[in-house]
């Protein structure tokens, strides 16, 4: 060993903290932690619990067990902190052996309007990283609380209740808060990418869907279908066949959304982007799949009632694994519409303290 090596061998771990909600893990949450990551070693991930949030934010779509689940399904948080407080302070970071917290450029800001970061900016213990553009658990909610009870539906004239509405109307002011349109890059999916193949001899795996609203229910699914073998592959449904075999106004999240949020979970080893919504014995020889994987809830039938799974069920490689308590994102979207009120005075509350804080620090820096 070089004297170098011996160095760097002896060096202790950067241990670095971010904490959040995490309500909705998006893929801008997995960038956050991503980013978070690659300024240090170990990430230790801290997530709020239902009472603080509550006081701080607002009503949450997932509860805390449920967001517990989906932060430590994610590759990039080695350790989860359950029940995290709100506001950061050094304490805390001292508490986990943490050398410094990370946070993205947007604001947080507590019940009263103060900067939940003051502390460890102060004690320069503080880095910021780089918010990921067009989403955020705030926008998610804003789209579907555009829809309505016959948002499945067109009306007479055959127009969606979707379309009628303008999004950016939905937030004015802040800019952390506003809708805002996702544009997919290479360099993202690369970001996200294993790029690792599978080893001779691996038993290979693959569960198929299309993951809109990546939540806790996908995380346990992918979780237990990587227990059934070596190397799992993927595959995200293209946006027109989860439009044309579940309903008019879905996706909720569009294809390269979907596919970021399935790149993040530490179990996924490749994923097929727009994969085919039957699956074929031509596909399962090209990718030389062993099992074949779906949830034990019905699986929906094509546009002519066909099984997309009778090819793996003939040649006996079809596997089920157990859903998890009934969670779907029909289930969210029910969440959202029947708590429609609440989510909407969550998100002019948001913005609103937001707008504050920024107007308040604009004047305070212009004298």
């Amino acid at each position: 060993m070089t004297t170098n090596e011996q160095k760097s061998s002896e060096r202790k771990p950067v241990r670095v903290w971010v904490d959040g909600c995490f309500d909705i893990m998006h893929f801008g949450h997995a960038n956050a932690l991503r980013q978070a990551k690659e300024n240090g070693d170990i990430l230790v991930v801290g997530v709020h619990n239902d009472a603080e949030i509550a006081e701080h934010k607002g009503p949450t779509v997932f509860n805390e067990e449920e967001r517990y689940k989906m932060v430590r399904a994610c590759k990039w948080a080695d350790e989860v902190v359950e029940g995290a407080p709100y506001i950061a302070h050094v304490d805390t970071l001292d508490k986990y052996n943490c050398d410094f917290c990370v946070h993205g450029e947007d604001i947080s800001v507590d019940a009263n309007g103060r900067d939940v970061y003051e502390d460890v900016k102060k004690a320069g213990r503080y880095r910021v990283i780089q918010r990921t553009e067009g989403i955020s658990t705030t926008e998610l909610v804003g789209r579907m609380l555009l829809m309505t009870k016959d948002h499945h539906h067109k009306n007479k004239g055959g127009e969606s209740p979707i379309t009628r509405v303008n999004s950016q109307h939905l937030h004015h002011h802040s800019p952390y808060t506003a809708m805002s349109h996702f544009l997919p890059t290479t360099r993202r999916i690369v970001q996200f990418s294993e790029a690792k193949s599978p080893k001779p001899g691996d038993k290979i795996v693959y569960i198929d869907g299309g993951f809109d609203l990546y939540h806790v229910g996908h995380t346990e699914a992918i979780r237990q279908a990587k227990e059934l073998g070596d190397y799992l592959i993927v595959g995200v449904q293209e946006d027109s066949v989860i439009n044309q075999v579940i309903g008019h106004n879905y996706p909720i999240m569009n294809l390269h959304e979907r596919v970021l949020g399935v790149l993040s979970n530490r179990h996924v080893d490749e994923v097929i982007i727009g994969a085919p919504f039957v699956i074929t014995k031509e596909m399962i020889e090209q990718f030389k799949i062993n099992v074949v994987v779906h949830g034990d809830d019905p699986a929906p039938r094509g546009p002519n009632g066909e099984d997309a799974y009778a090819v793996p069920k003939e040649m006996g490689i079809y596997k089920e694994v157990k859903s998890y308590k009934g969670m779907t994102t029909q289930s969210i979207i029910n969440r959202i519409i029947e708590n429609r009120l609440k989510y909407e005075n969550r998100n002019k509350k948001k913005q609103d303290k937001e707008v504050k804080y920024i107007e308040e620090h604009h004047e305070t820096e212009s004298k």
